[in-house]
């Protein structure tokens, strides 16, 4: 679990209304604690579950604090960039095949109906074209990588 999919779960507890929750997975465990009168106070406790030694280690919400200003960053940053998601789940390619050159490259200005990539997805190998004019920021994507239904695949500056 992240510290993004934490924050969101704290937000979540605050607006729902409930005092408590816990959550208890594998490797970690989370409560959050909530007072539901005018005062509002949240307590969140992450610890995680040590595989081969003793030690357990917390996190204090002081720490959760500090670090959310500089993941939501990112995201002003890249306010004016359109971001091309993957439409299916698969594995990502950004070659034809292995001896062909890259679809894009950072930099490359690409049109709507250029092809950015490939997904194959249960032996069926699927070019994703672009859907806007522009040209290519940022890949988020490594070569031969697992993609999933709706993840970020490029940013791209469409002016």
């Amino acid at each position: 679990m992240d510290l993004k999919e934490i924050q969101n779960l704290i937000k979540f507890v605050a607006n729902s209304g409930v005092a408590e929750v816990k959550l208890e997975m594998d490797d970690v465990k989370i409560t959050i604690r909530t007072t539901l009168e005018g005062n509002v106070t949240e307590t969140t406790y992450v610890q995680q579950m040590p595989n081969h030694t003793p030690l357990q280690q917390a996190v204090a919400p002081q720490q959760i604090a500090a670090v959310a200003p500089v993941a939501e960053a990112p995201v002003v940053e890249n306010a004016h960039y359109i971001t091309i998601k993957s439409p299916i789940i698969g594995t990502f390619y950004r070659k034809p095949s292995p001896d062909k050159p890259m679809f894009v490259e950072v930099g490359k200005t690409i049109a709507k109906g250029d092809v950015l990539c490939v997904i194959e997805a249960m032996k069926l190998f699927n070019e994703i074209e672009s859907e806007v004019s522009g040209k290519i920021v940022k890949i988020l994507v490594d070569d031969m990588s697992p993609v999933e239904f709706d993840q970020p695949l490029f940013l791209v500056d469409p002016s």
